[in-house]
């Protein structure tokens, strides 16, 4: 029992930050139709520099992930107006360009921090353990699923009672119709890409408090599962990522431990493909 209770906190834990990263890839691709394969390297922009303003400019914890996650918020509105911007209408182009961000990004993290992983200090308080059920359960585990949570609550909210929110959702069902009504959609696809820059950039903060440090590849392997947990929760909706985000990170903590290393990986892509043989569009298919 207790090895269950401990696998299933590890699991919604890791699940709860794949959740961070398709949150806002989902809003994306939803609102946009734009696959952000440069998604990964916010995460690795907001991890570094949570990294930097904690261990070098002494700041403390929180404050770090403020700042890591106000850092990935400005590249994710600068790689909008800079890069996706002049592409809408070329597709192609956008992959082409966002799979350049992406490498560059990491590279640039490379040459001025070098390549070996960075060790993240976590405040004692988040350092500990606590125990639940008889299972001695790390702190960082229950922050990470208290992130997603709130995050969750706050896209939701964000689509369902706000004037942008609404627009987004209009937007994926018709954008045309949106646009001659006289909405300014690019206000709307630059504030997507903020809000999905803001909790991917807060992922890879708190990634660092979850793996214990920061690499610069990081961001690039978490994008894989991102998007992985989009397809299965069906695009553009954000309750279907929340979903799949946990059934992903349940699956692979199980199966990693109850048959050989290595295999959790497998046995989501053999979830993925059971999942779209029965439901093509995923779990929801819808935004919401």
């Amino acid at each position: 029992m207790n090895t269950v209770v401990l696998l299933v906190c590890t699991g919604l834990g890791l699940g709860a930050l794949y959740f961070l990263v398709a949150s806002g890839l989902s809003l994306i691709f939803g609102l946009m139709d734009v696959l952000n394969f440069a998604h990964g390297a916010l995460l690795s922009v907001g991890a570094y520099a949570a990294w930097w303003a904690s261990a070098e400019a002494g700041v403390g914890f929180w404050p770090a992930v403020l700042f890591g996650t106000a850092t990935g918020t400005a590249a994710s509105v600068l790689l909008e107006l800079a890069v996706i911007r002049p592409l809408y209408s070329r597709p192609r182009d956008q992959i082409l360009a966002t799979v350049g961000v992406g490498l560059a990004l990491p590279a640039l993290i490379m040459g001025i921090w070098g390549a070996d992983a960075r060790p993240f200090q976590p405040p004692a308080a988040l350092a500990g353990t606590v125990s639940l059920l008889g299972a001695v359960v790390p702190v960082n585990r229950f922050v990470l699923m208290g992130a997603a949570l709130v995050v969750l609550v706050l896209l939701r909210l964000f689509l369902s009672r706000t004037r942008y929110g609404l627009i987004v959702r209009a937007g994926v069902e018709d954008r045309a119709m949106v646009t001659a009504l006289g909405v300014d959609v690019r206000r709307a696809f630059t504030l997507v890409f903020a809000i999905g820059g803001a909790a991917a950039a807060l992922g890879g903060a708190l990634a660092g408090l979850y793996f214990g440090s920061v690499n610069p590849g990081q961001g690039t392997g978490l994008l894989i599962f991102a998007f992985v947990v989009v397809v299965m929760g069906g695009m553009g909706s954000v309750t279907g990522a929340a979903v799949a985000s946990a059934a992903v990170g349940l699956v692979q903590q199980f199966a990693n431990y109850y048959t050989a290393a290595g295999l959790g990986d497998l046995s989501v892509v053999v979830l993925l493909a059971v999942l779209l043989l029965v439901r093509p569009r995923g779990l929801t298919g819808r935004l919401a």
